[in-house]
């Protein structure tokens, strides 16, 4: 169902109606498939109904999906490192509300760190924090950049916040994170009013049209303090690490589907005679796929996407190792993470835009035109 809306989805993209993002036709029917069959869950702790299942297994899933619609996964992307963050983080008493309903997909996630003013350095971040009497926090400020800071597809959105307390130290050291949710969540877990979240606007960019990025206002939203005060930096890595990985993960799911297109391509498309002799000699040409600088670009693309594959499995087998061992060996899977994380992103998004020029190389006129 996903990836016949990939067209339609940029075509389409997304509007802002009253307020509230409407996303493109089919993109929350899909959705609401993918949740249903469980593909949300694979990853979540099975005490709030996840499946535990192993990333050797959920990454190439999310390689698929990045292949057949990136607008589309984009939003269930931040979800899954939503659920990270807040299993790692958050306290118990917030686990009880929200995590199951992330897990699930019920209820989706976003991550909110730039401002207008604050892009990499966080350290100029300025949305404020105030305490409340009973324990929650007054949330003020804007954040832009927002993917999926608002969506048709659930009934409410939990949005974790970078902000500062009152009197925080001044730089990174003095930002904290917290839990905002769309909807007040009641005591008996049904939804209440709405918080003080407004979406401003939604950008208008080059691509990922179907994928809603907004600029949330917070005024004076209700939220909940995740992990320690001014220790939200250390919490948001957590996501964040997740989010650069996943990243690199969509330029491998892109490069795929470059080659894969330029393959099919170049099978079809009967040009001229191949220079090592007729290799269609039912057919008034031979497909382009014989001419050697053709199968030079093809091979390239292959193996340019197959390298990185090996590389994104071997990043999900330390991913396994940190989640399911302890002492050493936790460790040491640790720190490969943390120095295979910058790498996959940067090398698999570099590679998806090589990969991707080969395949627009092979099409020729067709690939800088649409029919």
């Amino acid at each position: 169902e996903i990836a016949p809306l990939n067209q339609l989805g940029d075509e389409q993209g997304c509007r802002l109606v009253d307020g509230n993002v409407a996303t493109p036709d089919g993109f929350a029917a899909a959705y609401h498939t993918y949740i249903a069959n469980g593909w949300n869950a694979m990853l979540g702790d099975p005490n709030y109904d996840g499946q535990d299942l192993p990333y050797s297994m959920a990454i190439p899933v999310h390689e698929m999906l990045n292949s057949a619609n990136l607008s589309w996964r984009l939003t269930t992307m931040l979800t899954e490192s939503t659920v990270l963050a807040l299993t790692k983080h958050a306290s118990q008493a917030l686990k009880d509300i929200y995590l199951a309903k992330v897990i699930s997909g019920e209820w989706t996630g976003t991550m909110n760190l730039t401002e207008p003013h604050a892009g990499t350095d966080l350290s100029l971040l300025s949305t404020k924090a105030e305490p409340n009497d009973d324990g929650s926090y007054a949330i003020t400020g804007n954040k832009i950049f927002i993917t999926a800071g608002d969506q048709d597809w659930t009934n409410n959105i939990v949005h974790l916040v970078l902000a500062r307390l009152p009197n925080a130290p001044a730089g990174v050291k003095g930002i904290s994170l917290f839990l905002v949710p769309k909807f007040m969540v009641n005591a008996d877990g049904s939804l209440g009013a709405k918080n003080s979240v407004s979406v401003g606007s939604i950008e208008h960019k080059m691509g990922i049209k179907g994928s809603p990025t907004c600029v949330m206002n917070y005024d004076d939203a209700i939220g909940y303090l995740v992990g320690e005060e001014n220790a939200g930096l250390a919490c948001m890595f957590t996501m964040m690490n997740d989010a650069r990985f996943q990243v690199g993960l969509q330029g491998l799911g892109i490069a795929e589907a470059s080659y894969q297109g330029a393959l099919t391509y170049a099978v079809e498309r009967l040009q001229s005679r191949a220079p090592q002799g007729i290799q269609a000699p039912e057919q008034k040409a031979d497909p382009i796929v014989f001419q050697p600088d053709v199968r030079r670009m093809l091979l390239t693309q292959r193996a340019l996407t197959e390298g990185s594959r090996a590389l994104s499995m071997l990043y999900a087998k330390f991913m396994d190792i940190e989640k399911y061992t302890d002492g050493e060996e936790q460790a040491h899977a640790d720190h490969v993470i943390a120095y295979l994380t910058p790498v996959c992103k940067a090398f698999f998004t570099d590679m998806a835009t090589e990969v991707s020029n080969y395949g627009i190389q092979v099409y020729g006129g067709h690939g800088y035109i649409r029919e």
